[in-house]
């Protein structure tokens, strides 16, 4: 972002690290995003999304995909794979276990459905989930439940880890920004998800935690500045975002 603004000038820089590949194909690691691996193997996102019919910006780890335009795979096994994967998700499934990095986002896109759908199936007040968590994506909707509404509102929950970090905020509409995240949070279509950019080496991707001031987030984006005890809030609102300004707040970790 521009200097002017101290907590944007980290927004959303996705230089998560890539994964191993040979000359033709990438599998993707924790962390890639299509930006990365295009960077990383002098292509673009499109080339990528084309060589790979893929309909949209998300990927997740284990995924091969094809990085050049002379594929060693034949059309016709191409083609096999573009079907095994339209059928895997169009097959029906009543539940879904959450894996790590997973966002309410990326699961309600995976399954055909919106994120508040998602939300109403399982009665969740806010967009928290932790791995392990078993989430219903057919069926209907059920209220909050009073548990869930209750976790929200908690000002400081227990924690596995504390620590105290340098905090400023960052928003989904800076230059150059395109609003999607490290571990493919849409913040621009999910503007009230809690998330924070953090350096990997200090708080994982995918790890929920509770920030001073702030409240429950998930650790789903990076920075180019954020180094060590350093974290970037997503706020959707630019003034609020200058208003959060650069703070020193306590983090817990929360798994």
């Amino acid at each position: 972002m521009k200097k002017s603004l101290i907590a944007l000038t980290a927004a959303l820089t996705l230089g998560a690290g890539v994964g191993t590949a040979s000359a033709a194909e990438h599998t993707v690691s924790k962390g890639d995003t299509l930006w990365s691996i295009s960077q990383a193997n002098s292509v673009t996102v499109a080339q990528l999304k084309q060589w790979n019919s893929l309909s949209s910006d998300l990927i997740r780890p284990g995924d091969v995909l094809t990085t050049s335009g002379g594929s060693k795979a034949a059309p016709a096994q191409t083609q096999q794979k573009a079907s095994a994967a339209v059928k895997s998700a169009a097959a029906p499934a009543s539940t879904y276990t959450v894996k790590s990095g997973d966002t309410l986002y990326r699961i309600a896109t995976n399954h055909g459905m919106s994120v508040n759908t998602l939300m109403g199936l399982n009665g969740l007040s806010s967009s928290l989930i932790h791995p392990g968590q078993a989430l219903k994506v057919s069926g209907k909707a059920v209220q909050a439940s009073a548990s869930n509404t209750a976790s929200a509102s908690k000002p400081a929950p227990s924690a596995a880890r504390e620590l105290s970090v340098r905090a400023t905020a960052y928003t989904a509409y800076c230059n150059g920004c395109s609003g999607v995240t490290a571990t493919g949070i849409n913040l621009r279509a999910n503007p009230n998800q809690k998330v924070i950019a953090v350096d990997p080496k200090v708080i994982p991707l995918g790890t929920k935690v509770w920030v001073e001031g702030y409240g429950e987030a998930i650790a789903g984006d990076t920075g180019g500045a954020i180094k060590g005890n350093r974290i970037d809030v997503f706020i959707p609102n630019k003034s609020r975002a200058l208003q959060w300004g650069s703070k020193t707040v306590k983090v817990k970790v929360l798994n």
